[in-house]
């Protein structure tokens, strides 16, 4: 009997396959183990899909019951509440609209402080020749401030006390943000201390900020006792611990997160009623750390840069950062400030993991910062002496 020729995929010669009559019979296909596949992936799809009610048929598959069943199940998502609802569509509304920037558009510059401004010489000539292209603020807490430039002059608002640590820091914050956003040309919204001092021109400080694609605020996943370490139990199902974040205070934001903001009363409720020092067990919650970080984290996380434009030293590992006194104060100092272009963090956990993230602004690696604290009242001098050499530095 002749062999049959045929032809192999992908081969270019013929090749001789066995005759036809010795040809083996097919093998007979595993029927039952499709069987049982198909029967335990409909069952774990159908647990998944449909909550079993009675216990006893998680043992079907797994002798540790319903727990060894669903440790390997994916999550179900959390069903929100009427009122997490209505803020994230409230939210998400605000956000949507677009950002406008004018000629008239301004900066608007709050200050937090107990009292005068130490540095208001400074930001005299600072603001010099850009009127109409800021605005200014002033919430005191303790003492009416003398002024000693025209730009301060009855720019207060109305104040309240403000203790260090509790949510009357981030109420002083929403009254500043209240009163600058009357103001419609009001475009961007920074928040300084009386410590605070300007690091680059007004020109710079107002393209960086006005043309940037997202808000400043500060934001990092701190795993340790003064990160979610803080986190209160009372705060959930609307903030998670997994969401719960860290940042300094100081920020700079566009006006739709200032709105949102504003509009926001579920989540800070929150930190309202339950963050604060002996809340749960010996936690020591401090708000002004905690709620922005955390709020913008959950609701438009790609809208910040998860870093602040003020520079602050904490390199003394202290409650407070390093304050420069007059003798720390010199040109080699103030460039080496405006220089940084890198973000480095240090979590609580153990002896501290430091990490480091670039400062992008729109996608471009730039220095990070535009301000800086905490300078003491008496370097006053100096820095006017050396402001228009390091502000002058492209």
């Amino acid at each position: 009997m002749k062999a049959i020729k045929g032809w192999r995929l992908g081969r270019t010669n013929y090749t001789q396959s066995l005759p036809g009559g010795r040809h083996r019979a097919p093998t007979r296909k595993p029927v039952w183990i499709i069987a049982v596949v198909s029967l335990i992936t409909m069952f774990v799809i159908g647990a998944y899909m449909f909550p079993h009610r009675s216990r006893a048929a998680c043992y079907i598959l797994s002798s540790r019951g319903c727990k060894g069943l669903t440790d390997w199940l994916p999550p179900t998502p959390r069903e929100y509440s009427d009122d997490e609802i209505a803020a994230r569509v409230v939210i998400r509304e605000i956000l949507s609209s677009p950002r406008v920037i004018k000629k008239t558009s301004k900066m608007a510059f709050m200050f937090l402080t107990p009292g005068t401004l130490p540095f208001e010489k400074l930001w005299d000539l600072f603001f010099q020749g850009h009127e109409g292209k800021f605005s200014v603020y002033i919430h005191a807490s303790k003492d009416t401030p003398v002024h000693t430039s025209r730009y301060f002059l009855n720019r207060e608002i109305r104040s309240d006390e403000v203790v260090w640590g509790r949510i009357s820091m981030i109420d002083a914050e929403r009254r500043l943000l209240t009163n600058a956003l009357k103001d419609p040309e009001n475009q961007q919204f920074v928040l300084l201390s009386d410590s605070c001092v300007p690091l680059r021109s007004f020109e710079y400080m107002y393209n960086y900020m006005m043309y940037s694609n997202v808000s400043y605020v500060d934001c990092f996943d701190d795993p340790g006792p003064h990160g979610i370490g803080r986190h209160m139990d009372h705060m959930l199902p609307e903030i998670p611990k997994e969401d719960f974040r860290k940042g300094a205070q100081w920020f700079s934001m566009k006006r739709q997160h200032a709105v949102v903001t504003m509009a926001d009363s579920l989540y800070y409720s929150k930190f309202r009623d339950y963050c604060g020092p002996g809340v749960e067990s010996n936690k020591n919650c401090i708000a002004d750390e905690h709620y922005l970080p955390t709020f913008f984290y959950m609701l438009d996380p790609g809208g910040i840069a998860n870093w602040t434009v003020t520079y602050v030293d904490w390199s003394e590992a202290k409650w407070h950062p390093r304050t420069y006194m007059p003798e720390d104060i010199t040109l080699g100092l103030l460039k080496n400030l405006m220089s940084i272009d890198a973000v480095s963090r240090v979590t609580s956990e153990g002896t501290g993991e430091v990490t480091y993230t670039h400062c992008m602004w729109n996608g471009i690696k730039r220095p990070c910062y535009l301000f800086g604290r905490k300078f003491h009242a008496d370097t006053l001098d100096k820095l006017l002496h050396l402001f228009s050499n390091y502000t002058s530095i492209a």
